[in-house]
């Protein structure tokens, strides 16, 4: 798994850097029974007014169905492909349980086309494995967590993602996340073994303006480039520098605190995260 510098043949190939797939063992035909349709709003509510700018246009998909509760407990599963999932970073594995049943999971590094991985209870904690975080080995790189028993997995699903079991305290395990927050969560949610695959994601570069609108993203605004009556940071004589940063509704960016002192959440937080 890694990444791919092109040749510089045109001024949009010169700084384009892509991912190489090698970790996929399919193209792109997904698996029929767990694809579903996909619309676009462009931005619009139901109305047709537009509530968020800077959407629109991008090539047409289809919803792959992932499987984030892995509640098929002690039932094997063989993994039949790794596929690309246009929806989100990380790849995906179609897996193929024992009793027929096929479902689609997120993709760890390491996950091998032919591998087995189960979930449940007394579950080896081996790499694509889904255990309760009362059973997983302390120090252990985990992934796909819950916040709430049965919930599903809410947290750490994005591609390199992982998070890391410290301790156990009573009914809670102790995560550290890789935001650097250490936080509380119940020892009957579940979790995966391993880090989310795709970890060199973050070192594309899409190489023209192009491929974000095929990505459904329009061109943005600088603010400082716009009139003081259409973002606070515009306006001023020739190129001023936009004063404090901030939102277009005047909220303040970079090191203003947006959190609610009073979230109810707060107790499950040991440690916030690093600046």
């Amino acid at each position: 798994m890694g990444v791919r510098k092109l040749k510089p043949t045109t001024p949009g190939q010169r700084f384009k850097v892509v991912n190489d797939f090698d970790a996929l063992t399919t193209g792109n035909n997904p698996e029929k029974s767990l694809i579903s349709k996909k619309g676009k709003s462009g931005g619009r509510n139901n109305t047709g007014k537009m509530t968020m700018r800077h959407m629109g246009g991008g090539h047409k998909r289809r919803y792959r169905v992932i499987d984030f509760k892995r509640d098929k407990f002690g039932i094997p599963a063989t993994v039949k492909t790794i596929e690309y999932d246009p929806n989100r970073t990380a790849f995906i594995a179609l897996l193929s349980y024992a009793d027929g049943e096929k479902r689609y999971m997120l993709a760890p590094n390491g996950l091998k086309e032919g591998q087995t991985v189960v979930s449940g209870k007394g579950v080896a904690p081996e790499v694509g494995n889904t255990l309760y975080l009362s059973e997983i080995p302390l120090g252990a790189t985990i992934h796909n967590i819950e916040l709430r028993p049965g919930q599903g997995a809410v947290m750490v699903r994005s591609a390199g993602a992982y998070a890391q079991l410290m301790a156990r305290d009573g009914k809670y395990a102790i995560v550290k996340l890789a935001s650097g927050e250490v936080r509380m969560i119940l020892q009957t949610c579940l979790a995966t073994i391993g880090t989310v695959s795709n970890s060199e994601h973050s070192l594309q570069n899409s190489g023209k303006a192009g491929r974000s609108r095929w990505l459904g993203r329009r061109p943005r605004t600088r603010p400082v480039a716009m009139n003081p009556v259409d973002h606070p940071m515009g306006g001023g004589e020739g190129r001023a520098s936009g004063g404090h940063p901030r939102s277009r509704k005047g909220i303040p960016a970079k090191g203003y605190k947006t959190r609610t002192r009073k979230n109810k959440s707060n107790i499950y937080i040991v440690e916030r995260r690093k600046k």
